[in-house]
């Protein structure tokens, strides 16, 4: 029996299309800002400034990379991958948290520099001009409306690497007011606080990276959803007429999508194929209320007060598997 998922609201098509416009508009946004950050940081003497657009210049190095996992990621079910390509978006929420993380070591380390020359006075600060202030705010600006709109559509698409972007969307709005009130305060004498700001962001930064890297692993080693999310599944399975109990039930990640292989009791006395039939109304009611759900794989067997037939098929647990055909995989 080949059963297939319900029709969603967000069709794997339509994800295909979110997930890119997410990537590609976090790209632009970031050549922007690493243009406008790098130029107007040097010229208009601001280190925090400059600081930035070399932050952006590594977010515009993992947007390439991101973008080609995601991609990569569309790719159709084949012989050797038959649940399809998905956990390359996986993959590519690992790269975001390793360029994360390696963005803050810099930050960190180029404000500790920063402050130590200034500290020594071999650097002789200069204030930073009214420009590179404006670039700053700007930035604020931009990575604010850009964080909504990606996390949105990490929500909608339940892309792991969407919703990695926002955060590190998100930490740009940190950082980036960190380099606004340096170089509003270094201007009014205060250059000591450039620095600091920059360490202290950095901090932040670093904590997020870790964040994403922990997510996409846990993905990756299949961990078992949120009790909340179990229970959801629970709770359809055994509104099934027929189904006395569970016995087993675990998950299997493919990127976004799910696996679901579950264990349950029937009455002992009843004949294969009613069995079966139980079964495939299980199937149906998870297809209907279980976004994302790719495959079921079914065992059931005789409640332990069955009866005289308690062993179907000779005593071993009989087995339904059902997956969606693979043009909606």
């Amino acid at each position: 029996m080949n059963l297939q998922p319900p029709p969603q609201t967000d069709t794997p098509t339509s994800r295909d299309r979110g997930v890119a416009r997410a990537v590609w508009v976090g790209l632009l946004a970031n050549v922007l800002l690493a243009g406008l950050k790098t130029a107007i940081g040097i010229f208009g003497h601001s280190q925090a400034l400059l600081a930035e657009g070399i932050n952006s210049t590594s977010d515009v190095a993992y947007n390439l990379v991101v973008g080609v996992f995601t991609r990569l990621a569309r790719k159709p079910p084949d012989e050797e991958h038959p649940y399809g390509h998905s956990q390359l978006e996986t993959i590519a929420a690992l790269a975001v948290g390793a360029f994360v993380i390696t963005t803050a070591i810099t930050i960190f380390w180029n404000a500790i520099n920063n402050a130590y020359d200034l500290m020594i006075g071999e650097r002789q600060a200069e204030a930073a001009s009214a420009a590179a202030l404006t670039v700053a705010v700007f930035t604020v600006a931009l990575k604010g409306a850009l964080t909504t709109w990606t996390r949105r559509m990490g929500d909608r698409t339940h892309s792991p690497v969407v919703l990695a972007m926002a955060r590190d969307h998100r930490n740009d709005i940190l950082s980036a007011l960190a380099a606004t009130a340096g170089i509003a305060l270094a201007r009014m004498g205060y250059l000591w606080v450039d620095p600091l700001a920059g360490a202290l962001v950095s901090l932040v930064i670093l904590g997020t990276g870790i964040q994403i890297l922990r997510e996409a692993s846990a993905d990756l080693l299949g961990s078992r959803p949120d009790p909340e999310f179990v229970e959801f599944v629970r709770e359809r399975v055994l509104a099934v007429p027929g189904v006395d109990h569970i016995d087993d039930l675990t998950f299997h990640h493919f990127g976004p999508y799910l696996m679901l292989n579950l264990t349950i009791g029937v009455d002992g006395d009843l004949k294969v194929a009613e069995g079966d039939a139980i079964a495939t109304r299980v199937e149906q009611a998870l297809f209907d209320q279980v976004e994302f759900l790719r495959g079921v794989h079914i065992h059931y067997h005789p409640t332990p007060d069955g009866g005289a037939h308690a062993g179907l098929a000779g005593g071993a647990p009989a087995q339904h598997t059902c997956q969606p055909s693979q043009e909606n995989t």
